[in-house]
């Protein structure tokens, strides 16, 4: 057994949980959200209506609650 306490996920991690739990988005699809919150307040990918999976729309909905639940909400405008 080990005195070393494994290091705390990122503080969005829990955040990116619960929004893709609340939004019903599969955890598998996570990883394609972090770049949007890496930049939160950046250029962000827009629906190009080819239904694509996941929609870059789904994506961008995780994203905003995620960083909702964290308390920082994305200031820029989103694309139109």
């Amino acid at each position: 057994m080990s005195d070393v306490t494994p290091p705390a996920p990122p503080p969005f991690e829990a955040a990116l949980v619960r929004a893709s739990e609340e939004l019903g988005f599969p955890s598998y699809y996570q990883s394609c959200v972090r770049p949007l919150l890496r930049n939160p307040e950046g250029r962000w990918p827009r629906c190009c209506g080819g239904g694509c999976e996941p929609c870059a729309q789904t994506l961008i909905q995780v994203a905003l609650r995620t960083l909702e639940l964290m308390g920082t909400p994305r200031q820029a405008p989103l694309p139109d």
